[in-house]
């Protein structure tokens, strides 16, 4: 029996990035619906540490923008949310129970941090593109994470992993073509075998598609990714982790 793809799946291989965005407010009753259900997302030993920071005002939004480098499709979303690795929120219930937190001083809490939050990023993205909204997630508001602590004003043991722009998407944008699906899934143990090639057979088709979509500063898959990989581009995050409260030494 043949399988039958569904209407998320669908949704899935459809994604694209927006960054143009028209006027159009997000009313209140979708944004509760987002959130409500994105709420139900698996976390860590049920632990729900993780936070939303939901912001519509504009000069927030392009201070923000101003963070995370100069991205002004942060400024233009009607709606930015932050998703916060929270162990504020977790250290409460050790207060009510006379015990004190101690996961917050290891590397485990940021690890798991960032998975439960990459989760509610991931939902939120399909769960917004399903009701019609455009998104594209921003990781350069680790730019400078202090400010964002400051301007979001964050408790200790917390820290801003992602964002997330949302609204409406004015012109248009594009599917933008994957490393081929056998560099991505291994069957029963990693295989380094072939990925070169695979790669360099990508780095053709990426530009075929930059070519298609008439984007003349498009570059190779391999250039992208090894010119922000020979560097530290965000080396304020470490120091501000530690800053509030997570010491990633045990």
């Amino acid at each position: 029996m043949r399988h039958k793809m569904n209407t998320i799946t669908d949704l899935l291989r459809r994604h694209r990035s927006v960054r143009a965005y028209s006027d159009k407010t997000v009313s209140d009753e979708l944004l509760d619906d987002l959130i409500s259900a994105v709420q139900q997302s698996p976390s860590s030993i049920n632990a729900q540490q993780t936070s939303l920071v939901v912001v519509r005002n504009t000069n927030t939004r392009k201070r923000i923008s101003e963070i995370a480098g100069g991205q002004p499709w942060i400024a233009e979303a009607p709606v930015f949310i932050t998703v916060i690795m929270d162990f504020y929120k977790t250290s409460l219930a050790g207060q009510k129970k006379g015990l004190q937190q101690k996961i917050h001083e290891s590397l485990e809490s940021t690890v798991v941090g960032s998975v439960d939050a990459g989760i509610i990023l991931g939902n939120l993205i399909t769960a917004a593109e399903s009701l019609g909204l455009g998104i594209v997630p921003i990781g350069g508001i680790r730019n400078d994470p202090a400010e964002m602590i400051e301007l979001l004003q964050l408790p200790p043991l917390t820290f801003p992993v992602a964002g997330l722009c949302l609204g409406y998407e004015r012109g248009e944008s594009y599917v933008k073509p994957r490393l081929p699906v056998s560099s991505f899934r291994h069957d029963e143990v990693y295989k380094t075998n072939g990925l070169q090639k695979t790669i360099e057979e990508y780095d053709q088709t990426l530009m075929a598609h930059w070519k298609e979509v008439g984007r003349n500063n498009g570059e190779p898959w391999s250039d992208t990714v090894a010119g922000f990989y020979q560097r530290i581009y965000f080396p304020k995050v470490k120091p501000v982790l530690a800053r509030q409260g997570f010491l990633n030494d045990k």
